[in-house]
């Protein structure tokens, strides 16, 4: 229970209509104030802009509260909590018709080129980012918050509720996923086609 004598400060940091609920219980003002910045940036990556970002992550903590007494009860917080960010960021996109903003993003594209000498990816930008999108759930969110996102191994895994070697290991399957599907040669091929 909130402490009466405390202001709503965190409240007001959300911003929208995020400032109309006033009696935010202490655990969930915790978990916005830890997990904001991801949802910030894992929707950024995906909508290509800061206020839009914002706008749907409001939504979501909107949902996320409405639910929060029902979601303290079940395992996997974590996970659960990301799935309907996940679900907001599709929506949102189905809507306006278009690709996430990660496909055209400049920063990206330029990471894209930097490695298409290693993995020696041609210029279709549909073989990528159709491969990533239709990567199994666990695999698509390791892979975004790995390596498009940046955050660390050790991250992840608490974002999703895994173990690190679960993190990596999902990591793992999908470049494997993404090699198999650009036609570039995996580890394991090169490897055998060196023995032999």
């Amino acid at each position: 229970m909130r402490d009466q004598n405390r202001p709503a400060a965190s409240a007001g940091r959300l911003g929208g209509p995020v400032t109309e609920i006033v009696n935010l219980p202490l655990d969930f003002e915790g978990f916005v104030l830890g997990h904001q910045a991801l949802f910030h940036t894992y929707a950024e990556l995906h909508l290509g802009s800061r206020p839009t970002a914002e706008a749907v992550v409001i939504e979501v903590f909107l949902e996320i509260h409405a639910a929060w007494d029902g979601l303290l009860q079940e395992d996997e917080l974590e996970r659960r909590t990301l799935a309907v960010l996940h679900r907001h960021i599709t929506r949102r996109l189905t809507h306006e018709g278009r690709d996430p903003a990660y496909v055209i993003n400049g920063q990206i594209q330029q990471w894209l080129l930097a490695l298409r000498g290693e993995l020696e990816l041609s210029d279709s930008r549909l073989g990528l980012y159709a491969a990533i999108s239709e990567l199994p759930a666990r695999q698509y969110t390791a892979i975004v918050l790995r390596y498009l996102s940046g955050y660390d191994t050790k991250q992840v895994a608490r974002f999703m509720s895994l173990d690190e070697r679960t993190v990596n290991y999902h990591c793992r399957k999908a470049k494997d996923h993404l090699a198999r599907q650009l036609g570039v040669p995996t580890r394991a091929t090169r490897q055998k086609g060196q023995q032999q």
